[in-house]
């Protein structure tokens, strides 16, 4: 009896270990964000989320909520990330045209690196209305407001202040979205290399803020300005 007591309690499979909350919780966003990517929001099942993380729904539910709140929170981390990897790669010793040559890079490097985390940020989260919208407006104001100190920095280092003033927001804002445009277009054109992308939109971006940092902007001139008038007034 005693033998056989050893035996049975030797064949028990072993307790699986407890994680720290912060190692569940990475490893159900990352499950999450491939099953989001993958399957969309509507289709995906938190019973396919839960498959692919290894870990129970109950489990799921009692860390990171329902699954509205679930794809909510891969938002919040995700457009996190991305603001990391290009703040985390723009050095401010060094010249205004390379500190953006770094974080565009640093932004394309990380669509490349996480195609699933884009789609569910560009893709998914987008076109699925409030809250997710808010969440994904809340990212790209964080990206927006980096870019745009970046922008700062380089006008006053070349002299021209007063252009920050009221200027470098709205031109990050457009940077940001010339970004997103170029890495929703690459993800149906993977042969591209990052840094082709890259380059792409830095020859876009900077002719125009290399010269705007600089005091150099476009005017319309007084014939188009007396044409538009007339347009106006017919």
């Amino acid at each position: 009896m005693t033998e056989n007591r050893a035996e049975s309690n030797g064949d028990r499979p072993a307790r699986a270990k407890r994680l720290p909350r912060a190692v569940r919780e990475r490893q159900i966003l990352d499950a999450a964000v491939a099953v989001f990517s993958q399957r969309g929001y509507h289709a995906a099942s938190m019973d396919e989320i839960s498959e692919v993380a290894g870990i129970s729904k109950p489990m799921i539910y009692a860390y990171l909520g329902a699954k509205e709140e679930l794809f909510a929170a891969c938002i919040q981390r995700e457009a996190t990330r991305l603001v990391e990897a290009i703040a985390g790669v723009v050095d401010e010793s060094l010249p205004p045209r390379e500190q953006l040559w770094r974080g565009i890079q640093g932004f394309f490097a990380f669509v490349a690196d996480n195609r699933d985390s884009w789609r569910v940020l560009h893709r998914q989260a987008g076109t699925q209305g409030e809250p997710f919208a808010a969440e994904l407006t809340a990212g790209r104001r964080r990206a927006i407001s980096v870019i745009g100190l970046l922008l700062e920095h380089a006008a006053r280092a070349q002299g021209f202040g007063a252009f920050a003033e009221g200027q470098t927001e709205p031109l990050a804002a457009g940077l940001v979205g010339a970004g997103e445009s170029l890495a929703d277009w690459w993800l149906d054109h993977p042969q591209e290399t990052p840094k082709a992308m890259s380059g792409r939109l830095m020859n876009l971006v900077w002719m125009g803020f290399g010269n705007l940092v600089q005091g150099n902007g476009w005017r319309p001139s007084q014939a188009e300005e007396t044409q538009r008038g007339n347009e106006v007034s017919a």
